[in-house]
């Protein structure tokens, strides 16, 4: 998700779209003469990274054509005429996100869920007991726009904590609707149409979308197997004066790369020398397990041009709460909040006050944290290395990739499909993080954020079902 990540809830938001209709056919076949041509013409879904050609998807969707609502043959229904789904432009290509996908073919086949990126345990008792006493204290109403003082006090602190800097949390924290949130409200607030922006693929999907959104101009730079560097000679050679702001992701979603100090120098001494802004996204800085995490913002003279954006949901495993923050000097957070005030204005006043509980938690918790991932990694990699997968080294997040060639299988959509379907077992194919689909055509992202025995059942699945070719 990364900081948020669609679920079968999207799709359920659609029936009443589908089923109005007086007729049995749904309005949802009417979501345009593109979306219409889809179902005659199977390679609207190969070439487009959005909607998937999944055989067993399309008859999922194609099933809802027999649906008949039984209220609609009441004499008061409205007579309604069937009208095309409208989407501006700038949305037109992003079509059904995977991951709604992926859950909806889950559901159909019974299949363990690797894929989405949440918890399938709950978050700490600390944490949702202060939740519930802030509820109970009658914390209900609307937040200051950017943040309760006291969450935002929270956030300096941990931030001084980790990094060693100190801001005010009056003018440099703005709490948000989730990282998600925090993504869109600096995008949207800090670029400007035809700006510039320079993305590391594969990437968290929410990026390009908003910045088609800010009608940015997205440049990419390719992270590569095994070890995903940065390849400092492109990077050198596409940045320039007319680049606007990079965005980094750190540890990195869906690699589990961390950037390495030199990466980051690089990256930083570039930035400087060509006026580019850096916004980083570091929703996993605790879950970085072969290496600390660095912090752009802390290099020296990076934090005057930097936006830090962050989250409770992957640390807290409280993914539904969708509380996050951006961290940015005042000239900066002045864009942030302006866009955010006509977002959400607001996030949610208890669960705030829980987050300022949650953030204040001592080391113990962090260290056990990292400790009870780590070996939910291990058992996920060294089963996945049983089976006969390539796994691709991940030192952060509680994600891993690795290479589904060996199965023989054509393509990461292709092996997907056919794990969910015979195997029983959900991974999300990785092209969908590239603005080249092909570049990720060769691999597929599995997650740990799982209970071990949840992780001990996908392995055995996938050992007695999936054979090499």
């Amino acid at each position: 998700m990364q900081a948020a990540e669609c679920t079968w809830t999207h799709f359920e938001m659609l029936r009443p779209l589908c089923f109005k209709s007086p007729s049995t056919t749904p309005l949802f076949f009417n979501f345009s003469k593109h979306f219409q041509k889809g179902f005659s013409d199977s390679s609207f879904f190969r070439s487009n990274r959005r909607i998937s050609n999944y055989p067993s998807f399309m008859a999922t969707i194609s099933s809802l054509s027999t649906h008949k609502d039984p209220v609609s043959t009441h004499d008061a229904t409205p007579n309604i005429t069937h009208q095309p789904v409208q989407v501006a432009k700038r949305l037109e290509k992003f079509k059904t996100t995977i991951f709604t996908q992926m859950s909806m073919l889950a559901i159909k086949h019974g299949a363990i869920n690797l894929g989405q990126g949440f918890p399938n345990f709950d978050g700490p008792d600390f944490v949702k007991e202060a939740a519930i006493q802030a509820i109970k204290d009658g914390k209900n109403q609307y937040a200051r726009g950017y943040g309760v003082p006291d969450f935002n006090n929270a956030i300096a602190a941990r931030f001084k904590k980790d990094t060693g800097l100190v801001i005010d949390p009056e003018k440099e924290v703005t709490v948000t609707s989730g990282c998600t949130e925090a993504i869109a409200a600096t995008m949207l607030g800090l670029i400007n149409p035809g700006d510039e922006v320079i993305l590391f693929a594969p990437f968290y999907d929410s990026y390009e979308a908003t910045l088609s959104m800010a009608g940015a101009k997205v440049k990419c730079i390719t992270l590569r197997p095994p070890d995903f560097a940065v390849p400092i000679d492109e990077l050198k050679s596409t940045i320039s004066k007319n680049t606007r702001a990079i965005l980094i992701n750190t540890p990195h979603n869906p690699t589990g790369k961390m950037f390495t100090r030199e990466e980051l120098n690089t990256i930083a001494s570039l930035c400087i020398e060509n006026d580019v802004l850096v916004f980083t996204d570091e929703v996993y800085d605790k879950l970085a397990f072969e290496m600390d995490h660095i912090s752009m913002a802390s290099l020296p003279g990076m934090y005057e041009r930097t936006v830090t954006m962050n989250s409770l949901g992957k640390t807290f495993s409280l993914t539904g709460w969708k509380i996050g923050w951006a961290i940015a000097p005042p000239h900066l957070t002045w864009g942030v909040r302006q866009a955010h005030s006509f977002l959400t204005f607001a996030t949610s006043t208890p669960m705030q006050y829980a987050a300022t509980v949650a953030l204040q938690a001592p080391d113990s918790y962090f260290a056990e944290l990292k400790r009870d991932y780590m070996a939910k990694k291990a058992i996920l990699v060294q089963g996945l290395k049983d089976v006969g997968f390539k796994v691709f080294p991940s030192s952060g997040t509680y994600f891993v990739v690795v290479d589904h060639t060996p199965f023989g299988l054509e393509n990461d959509i292709a092996f997907c499909e056919y794990l969910i379907k015979e195997v029983g077992v959900v991974a999300i194919p990785t092209s969908v993080f590239y603005l080249n689909p092909d570049d990720g055509k060769n691999l597929v992202r599995f997650t740990f954020c799982k209970d071990e025995e949840t992780l001990r059942s996908a392995v055995e699945r996938m050992k007695e079902k999936l054979k090499k070719k």
